[in-house]
């Protein structure tokens, strides 16, 4: 399935803030911890708890945030479907670490090891 210009404007100005609570619920009930979920977040952005809780105090769209973020060099290791998207075919940029992190938690809720986790 192919992104369309609508569909990545829409991630762009969703907030974090916004998805964040969706990603604690994901993987906690899925027995995984937050603390779990930080690690994995952290490991892609590089944000630690800190500046994770001021992004999302700050109510930063998608769009800041990966801006904001040094990306890991091995994200490019991240494959699969998400969403009903092939992350390898996503054309656009932003819309593809979005789905990075998508793909990372949810690998994470289904009970992945974290050392297959982080690449």
């Amino acid at each position: 399935m192919k992104t369309t210009a609508k569909h990545n404007e829409r991630i762009a100005v969703m907030t974090f803030a916004s998805v964040f609570p969706h990603y604690v619920t994901k993987v906690i009930q899925k027995n995984r911890t937050e603390t779990e979920l930080l690690q994995v977040i952290e490991w892609l952005t590089g944000f630690n708890e800190s500046k994770l809780q001021k992004l999302i105090e700050d109510k930063v769209t998608f769009k800041r945030f990966f801006q904001e973020a040094k990306l890991n060099p091995n994200a490019h290791l991240i494959k699969g479907v998400i969403c009903g998207y092939r992350i390898e075919d996503i054309e656009n940029q932003l819309t593809k670490q979005v789905r990075y992190l998508d793909k990372l938690v949810d690998e994470l809720a289904k009970g992945k090891k974290m050392e297959n986790i982080l690449r």
